[in-house]
């Protein structure tokens, strides 16, 4: 019996290096931006508002905010506050979001405007879940989704112009490549006359 307890106990400890703990540490806060910017470039390129999406980020949220603090809660009474308070907080917006697309509110409403309203309140609400735990982190993922409102608003308005430019610069490199390639032909036929 005292067998398997002294294998362990010998057996070799894996402590990550500084950098990967970094890493392993920041890997909930980047899941939750690369599916934020994911959403938004949906919302971005369909032009349709992705309000169960939203919905679910905001659940998705939630969850890794009661996980961030949960360590810094020592006491199961602290537990119990954090993840009451954060689900009436969450709550609070889902109901926000969702008074967005009463009936009433969406005939004052396109349905770009009422995706980036869902996403805006979805930014607050992080925001202001991530100073109510003093952590950074899920600060800058709402900063990040506020941010994304007027980007997506101005390419939804600019898509044209944006097209146009990315075309230009297409043709810009195909002339570049071309003198460049035809350059090289002539130098190649310089050295061996």
């Amino acid at each position: 019996m005292s067998e398997p307890k002294l294998a362990d106990d010998l057996a070799p400890r894996v402590t990550p290096t500084p950098k990967a703990s970094f890493w392993l540490r920041e890997l909930p806060y980047l899941a939750v931006l690369g599916l934020m910017l994911l959403g938004v470039g949906y919302t971005s390129v369909s032009r349709r508002p992705l309000v169960g999406y939203w919905e679910f980020m905001a659940l998705i949220i939630g969850i890794t905010v009661v996980s961030t603090a949960w360590v810094e809660a020592e006491t199961r009474n602290a537990r119990f506050r954090l993840i009451i308070t954060q689900a009436l907080h969450w709550l609070s917006f889902l109901i926000a979001m969702n008074l967005a697309l009463l009936p009433g509110v969406q005939r004052l409403l396109n349905p770009e405007a009422t995706g980036l309203t869902v996403l805006l309140l979805l930014a607050l609400g992080a925001v202001t879940a991530g100073i109510n735990i003093l952590s950074w982190q899920i600060c800058f993922i709402g900063v990040a989704m506020a941010f994304s409102v007027p980007v997506i608003a101005w390419l939804q308005q600019s898509a044209i112009v944006i097209v146009l430019g990315i075309f230009v610069a297409l043709i810009g490199v195909g002339v570049v490549y071309s003198w460049h390639r035809s350059a090289q032909r002539s130098q190649s036929a310089g050295e061996r006359d």
